[in-house]
């Protein structure tokens, strides 16, 4: 198993509440506060940089999206057929 060199900090000032309040987290996880803290804004800063390369559509522009795939009439036109050729040429 390879080791991870913690060298970084953060440091953040906080209310003596909410600190009592990540310390019963932590205690009840079985985990220490620096534990308890780097997991818990790990996995919230792993799931906002996700969010951010979802795109979202709404019901209705989903329904156009895919009845436009689905519609067999429509063809590529000429920009999009030389975009998927120089696309192809970078991934081959």
């Amino acid at each position: 198993m390879a080791s991870t060199k913690n060298d970084a900090r953060i440091n953040f000032r906080l209310s003596s509440e909410l600190k009592k309040t990540i310390e019963d987290a932590a205690a009840e996880l079985g985990q220490s506060v620096s534990d308890f803290a780097v997991a818990t804004l790990v996995q919230v800063a792993r799931r906002v940089l996700h969010d951010q390369q979802q795109t979202r559509l709404s019901d209705r522009d989903r329904n156009r999206f895919v009845a436009m795939l689905d519609d067999e009439s429509s063809k590529p036109n000429a920009a999009l057929q030389k975009a998927a050729r120089r696309y192809k040429k970078q991934v081959d």
